[in-house]
């Protein structure tokens, strides 16, 4: 989990990571490999092995959400159509939307639409998952379903799973490792027990910042 003020450089972060963004210096290793070192057939061979959720969805509103999934499978894999097909009916029936195939967005609820970008983003069987505000939008039920798919299918898939987020449910509920961001700069990482018990005054002051982690902070 990557937390930090809005403005701190979180999405940044992600998009340096999964290429989106040009670095200015460092490195972003993909187990040893060097992305921003490598030319433009072998960085197309990582992105294979990347499923990314936007904080949007950012589904093709004219493809329905059947098109949507397969999508990634045209671009990445030389599998025929009736393969993309059952990939993509695979996919959606594991985040539970059997009956979604031909809706389009504008059909679809707010967790509907996470739900099937999730499925998309799983379609390649990658081996890193990023999210980017995954629960942006959603009520506090449907952000719970989400945080439990992202979690199901991260230790299903035995994927890495990179999730940039405001809500510090998700970092209690779903998160291994969490890394604070603090005006551009790694401040602080550790664990969610670890990090209920710091004494660093900026991210107690976020993570604090609600009542329900006050009351959790009461417990400990």
């Amino acid at each position: 989990m990557i937390i930090g003020e809005s403005g701190s450089g979180k999405t940044t972060l992600l998009k340096c990571m999964v290429g989106l963004n040009e670095i200015d210096s460092g490195e972003v290793l993909f187990d040893d490999r060097n992305f921003y070192k490598l030319n433009f057939k072998e960085k197309k061979e990582i992105r294979k092995e990347i499923g990314m959720l936007f904080q949007g969805g950012a589904l093709f509103d004219s493809k329905t959400a059947e098109e949507n999934v397969v999508f990634p499978l045209s671009m990445f894999t030389d599998l025929t159509e009736s393969e993309k097909r059952d990939r993509a009916n695979f996919c959606l029936q594991r985040v539970n939307l059997e009956n979604a195939n031909n809706l389009f967005p504008s059909e679809l609820s707010g967790g509907m639409k996470k739900r099937v970008a999730i499925a998309r983003a799983i379609a390649v069987q990658p081996k890193y998952l990023f999210c980017d505000e995954p629960n942006s939008g959603l009520d506090p039920k449907t952000s719970i379903v989400i945080d439990n798919l992202i979690k199901e299918i991260t230790e299903e898939y035995d994927i890495t799973t990179i999730v940039i987020t405001h809500d510090m449910n998700s970092v209690i509920e779903i998160g291994d490792n969490i890394m604070f961001i603090y005006k551009g700069e790694k401040w602080w990482e550790g664990s969610k027990e670890e990090i209920l018990k710091t004494e660093n005054k900026e991210v107690c002051d976020f993570v604090y910042a609600t009542k329900f982690m006050k009351d959790l902070k009461s417990k400990f």
